[in-house]
């Protein structure tokens, strides 16, 4: 191989061209008077005889006859499952493997905390329902609010809104048993020896239940910012727990709502979203209290996961294994959940250009489906999360939120 030299008239300059296949051009100079030359090109340019030292390319690698586009999706030989596990960085389009969230059962290894996360998870649509059911005692308050002097309405209104807080202590007391099963999952998705990918694939029974543990998070907080008696009720409650107190009076319910518990209900309830607010909490002091943990173990957990809702959701041949219309709901819910999570326990937030999420991507995906099923979703990525509004978070990813 040798180095093409051009010159120039008039300047006696000559420069070295690169044309393709050659290496890349720089500055030589031309050869000694008296140095033997090749003959010169019709286009006045000649050949150099030495040549720079050149390494020989690297061979391309050899890969399995199995790669190809359908093995990402079906193969189950050992190169699929390797492609199948890659990171989002390793692979542009993310992980691609199918999370089963209607019918995931647990291996021997998972059953120990599937156990303990089950029991929690059969009483939520219990706790759903009796939310969703929940009328309030609002009539019964404004008559005594109006009739101030009239014992027998103040008593009709007590007596109607004392079972009403015995059922919002027991959701609030829920949301504890959901944030110690919150983090039994986290410790069984995080931790070594695999990757928090490599985790979601090999126990999908775990990861289905991460998954309902968000769909209920935001089916609950859905429920209750729409249901204004939930908190008209409590004030009401200690309101009237206040003036019996001044006024020496003891009541029967206060045993069972303490002035301590009735404070954390307050705070719980203040929240527009308390169940997410729980889980954020929990999985901030997950990470904190996990220092030999790097907390890319536990945010990788939820970009993976959401990245793998929003394929399953935008490929056909995902969304064909589906035998219920509702677990296309359901995983819409864990894509916008796992969001919000790792928004708030993320330094940066899920908007910003270096987050693992592709937030455009997410957002799409939920505008593609019914604004009906949908608006809900895109209102809590809207109203819940920590850093939308950041200088870091692009024009276009708040453009598609407006």
């Amino acid at each position: 191989m040798f180095q093409r030299f051009t010159s120039f008239p008039h300047s006696g300059a000559t420069r070295a061209t690169s044309p393709s296949g050659w290496w890349p051009s720089r500055r030589l100079r031309p050869p000694p008077s008296g140095r033997r030359t090749l003959p010169a090109l019709p286009d006045g340019g000649v050949f150099h005889s030495d040549p720079p030292s050149m390494d020989p390319l690297p061979s391309p690698p050899q890969y399995p006859s199995c790669f190809s586009p359908s093995c990402l999706f079906s193969c189950r030989c050992p190169m699929g499952n390797l492609l199948k596990v890659l990171t989002y960085n390793e692979l542009d389009q993310g992980p691609n493997f199918f999370l089963d969230f209607e019918h995931a059962q647990p291996t021997e290894a998972e059953t120990t905390v599937w156990n303990q996360v089950n029991a929690v998870l059969e009483e939520a649509q219990t706790i759903l329902a009796e939310l969703q059911s929940y009328t309030g005692a609002g009539q019964e308050i404004r008559e005594a609010i109006q009739n101030p002097s009239d014992l027998q309405l103040q008593e009709k209104a007590w007596n109607a809104v004392c079972p009403l807080v015995a059922k919002l202590k027991r959701f609030y007391e829920f949301s504890l048993r959901l944030e110690n099963a919150l983090r039994s999952l986290l410790e069984a998705l995080t931790g070594p020896p695999y990757a928090p990918t490599q985790h979601l694939e090999r126990e999908q029974a775990l990861a289905k239940q991460f998954a309902e543990i968000l769909h209920f998070t935001l089916s609950f907080d859905e429920l209750k910012m729409t249901n204004p008696a939930i908190q008209n009720d409590f004030s009401y409650y200690r309101r009237t727990i206040s003036r019996n107190r001044i006024n020496n009076l003891q009541l029967d319910s206060e045993s069972e709502v303490n002035n301590e518990m009735a404070n954390r209900m307050s705070l719980f309830y203040a929240e527009a979203t308390p169940m997410l607010k729980t889980l954020s909490n929990a999985t901030t002091k997950f990470v904190s209290e996990n220092k030999m943990l790097p907390i890319e173990d536990t945010t990788d957990c939820l970009s993976t996961m959401a990245c793998v809702c929003r394929v399953m959701l935008e490929t056909p041949e995902y969304r064909s294994r589906f035998t219920n219309t509702e677990t296309l709901l359901f995983c819409m819910r864990v894509m916008v959940g796992v969001i919000i999570l790792y928004d708030h326990v993320h330094p940066v937030g899920a908007f910003a250009k270096t987050s693992k999420i592709d937030m455009k991507g997410c957002i799409k995906v939920l505008k593609d489906q019914p604004s009906n099923s949908t608006e809900g979703l895109l209102n809590a990525l809207r109203y819940t999360t920590r850093h939308l509004n950041d200088d870091t978070t692009s024009k276009q990813i708040r453009a598609l939120l407006q």
